[in-house]
């Protein structure tokens, strides 16, 4: 009986270096399947380690159906072959006893008291998937080699135990049950306790997010110590991180206008790129040939001394702006907009066809040609339009060839240069960066489709800075690092609306959301120990399961309310205990 498990023990372990030392997944003995270096996200979330691991799970069996023969016309027997089609079951749990056979095996081999077992050196941790079947409903069960230097010294046992949702309170752990089982694992002189919550800030605004679903989400992390009952509200001395994730788009969003504006220049690109454009709805009722002869009138009009519709537009845009302000304390829209400036807003409102744009540029080179008009225009503008209109104040107009795709490019210049201005006079204006840092966002001497990338960039952080200052009102000094640290990701980074942005916080800033809001994940850690040697007993209430290869019964009451002031949060459970072995 000894040898055969010695022997089992030996061949397993062998089978584990095997792995490793190949990097490769394979099954053991036609029942176990082994993922080396792999970390399965909820375990990672529930030991919080990062480093390679070896999984244990259920190997899928794969089906191959026997071939069968058949009559043909002529009577003589066909043989046919099926199709072996495998099938992706997912992830299947090893039963209890097996996890722990396995366990005891990887055990052994690391006890330099075991002498008939080969050392197999430093290994991975292990950890089997289970199927909850024994009384504690464990889903994972783990080993990790403590080791000093190349000797073993012990080895850390781990049970991971989950069990469905519930509302009910009285359900959970106390804090006093942590610390008896702690107390009765490691007999500890001392233990310390951390905690650890997470809000969804969105989600503190109830009557929004009922009406919209936003793919955006502001997450709060607080992680604080000495923790006195579960479920606890993080204290002010919390240490608080903010995970943002902003999406653009959103109607509720106080850039939803530049968003607009972006959408147009983004379609004008990708239809320069590929050929293909997409054109928006038009937002004007007139056509673009109309608004821009409207916009050359109103410039002649002034020059002769007659207040027209552009004075009235001002004033209107002016009225806008005030109420914008009033709703929002972020304003991008700018009042010293150029000829060209205003061009392209008329153009991107309007324009729904290559012959607009080329028509309408035709009506404002022929008037500039002709003298009819001398539009003001800001000095450092880069497209070709506002040159040329610049040297037409020295009576210098050089010919413009408005064939193929010259005219489309024009525009873009054009609202390339629109909305690089409205972004400095906002980053700038509100002491947020400078010119300098905005070097690379603004550089006009790369092509154009790097130059929609890049203030596409630009546009997706004054999204993000948008949700921090009017929806959290962070204060400015977190602003302005928070600023410099996503300036100088997109220098490197491409545009990623998934990517999570991070700034660190004081709790006090943002505990007005979370103070009244349930926490969708909270958990606390009893520890004691030091270095390797510390073990740690941990409490997770979750509003998703922790463990993915497991079902659970949801046995919850129907008169739960879902909105309101009486909402209750039903949270899963999750328990993590540690046992140290010595082997010294």
């Amino acid at each position: 009986m000894g040898s055969t498990i010695i022997s089992e023990a030996n061949s397993f372990v062998k089978f584990l270096t095997l792995c490793q030392y190949e990097s490769k997944d394979s099954v053991y003995m036609d029942d176990v399947s082994v993922l080396v270096g792999k970390n399965d996200e909820h375990l990672h979330n529930i030991i919080n380690k990062n480093q390679p691991i070896f999984i244990c799970e259920k190997a899928q069996m794969k089906f191959e159906p026997e071939p069968t023969e058949s009559l043909v016309d002529d009577g003589s027997l066909v043989e046919e072959v099926p199709i072996k089609i495998d099938q992706d079951l997912g992830t299947e749990p090893l039963s209890v006893m097996k996890a722990r056979q396995l366990l005891s095996w990887y055990t052994m081999a690391q006890n330099p008291a075991m002498p008939l077992i080969e050392a197999p050196g430093t290994l991975h941790p292990l950890w089997v998937r289970c199927d909850k079947s024994d009384p504690c409903a464990t889903a994972w069960l783990g080993a990790e080699t403590i080791y000093n230097g190349n000797k073993t010294t012990g080895i850390k046992l781990y049970t991971v135990s989950c069990k469905g949702p519930t509302g009910d309170e009285s359900s959970f752990a106390t804090l006093d049950d942590l610390k008896q089982e702690h107390q009765k694992r490691h007999h500890p002189s001392t233990m310390v306790t951390k905690g650890w919550a997470q809000y969804n800030l969105f989600c503190s605004m109830k009557e929004e997010s009922m009406v919209f679903e936003s793919q955006s989400s502001v997450i709060a992390n607080l992680k604080w110590n000495n923790v006195e009952k579960m479920l606890e509200c993080p204290p002010l001395s919390s240490v608080a991180t903010l995970n943002i994730r902003v999406a653009v788009g959103d109607i509720r969003s106080p850039m939803y206008q530049t968003y607009r504006e972006m959408e147009f220049l983004l379609a004008l690109a990708e239809g320069l790129r590929t050929g293909e454009t997409e054109w928006l709805e038009p937002m004007e009722a007139q056509s673009a040939v109309d608004l821009t002869r409207g916009l050359i009138e109103e410039l002649e009009s002034i020059a002769h001394g007659v207040l027209g519709n552009t004075a009235k537009a001002s004033e209107s845009q002016k009225t806008k702006m005030d109420a914008t302000a009033a709703f929002s304390s972020m304003v991008i829209e700018r009042g010293d907009l150029d000829f060209t400036e205003q061009l392209w807003e008329k153009m991107r409102r309007s324009v729904t066809s290559f012959e607009d744009i080329t028509d309408c540029l035709k009506i404002v080179i022929k008037a500039v040609r002709h003298g009819q008009i001398k539009p003001w225009i800001h000095k450092d503008s880069s497209s070709s339009l506002s040159k040329m209109i610049l040297k037409s104040y020295q009576q210098q107009i050089d010919a413009v060839p408005l064939t193929g795709l010259t005219p489309a490019n024009m525009l873009l210049e054009l609202g390339l240069d629109k909305i690089r201005k409205d972004f400095i006079n906002y980053l700038v204006g509100k002491e947020l960066t400078t010119l300098n840092y905005l070097s690379y966002y603004l550089d006009t001497e790369v092509d154009l489709q790097e130059q929609v990338i890049r203030v596409r960039k630009l546009h997706h952080l004054l999204e993000i800075l948008g949700t921090c200052s009017t929806f959290l009102s962070l204060p400015h000094d977190r602003l302005f690092l928070f600023t410099q640290s996503c300036l100088q990701y997109y220098k490197t980074s491409n545009y990623d609306e998934d990517h999570v942005f991070q700034v660190q916080i004081k709790a006090a800033l943002i505990s007005y959301f979370y103070e009244k809001e349930q926490p969708f994940s909270w958990a606390v850690e009893v520890s004691s120990g030091q270095g390797s040697r510390e073990v740690k007993t941990s409490y997770f209430l979750s509003d998703k399961s922790l463990v993915d290869h497991i079902s659970f019964d949801l046995d919850l009451p129907l008169d739960v309310s879902v909105s309101g002031e009486n909402e209750t949060m039903s949270y899963y459970r999750t328990m993590v205990s540690c046992s140290l072995i010595s082997f010294t």
